[in-house]
């Protein structure tokens, strides 16, 4: 499955470098895809949406099946937030919040939901 991400500090790219999966960057948020994607995102300012990450979703909506997002613990509850925005606004199961640029264990753990979210949607 294509993985769409944006990346403000290159934590975001540096965790989708490691998955082998082909991969799409966001860089303005008027990108368009025509196959089923999963989008991986930072969290910016304290808690927020990159706008970018806004405006590639509400062009591309139907093709987006998950989300991931990056953050840093010290924020507290707006840890990865961006995820929860995105989950609670259109609908997108959240995959993974993690740390900066991952773990080997987070890598591991988003290729799980992946994989589980292909089987139960009978996604290619």
């Amino acid at each position: 499955m294509l993985l769409v991400y944006a990346s403000k500090t290159g934590n975001v790219a540096r965790f989708v470098e490691r998955l082998p999966l082909p991969k799409r960057r966001i860089l303005d948020g008027g990108e368009r895809v025509e196959v089923p994607c999963l989008l991986v995102t930072y969290t910016t300012g304290f808690g927020q949406v990159p706008p970018e990450v806004v405006r590639f979703v509400e062009g591309n909506r139907p093709f987006i099946k998950g989300v991931a997002a990056s953050g840093n613990r010290n924020w507290g509850q707006n840890f990865a937030r961006a995820a929860d925005l995105l989950s609670a606004r259109y609908g997108l199961p959240v995959l993974l919040k993690f740390e900066l640029s991952g773990t080997e264990k987070d890598r591991l753990r988003f290729l799980a939901a992946v994989a589980a979210l292909e089987e139960n949607h009978a996604l290619p």
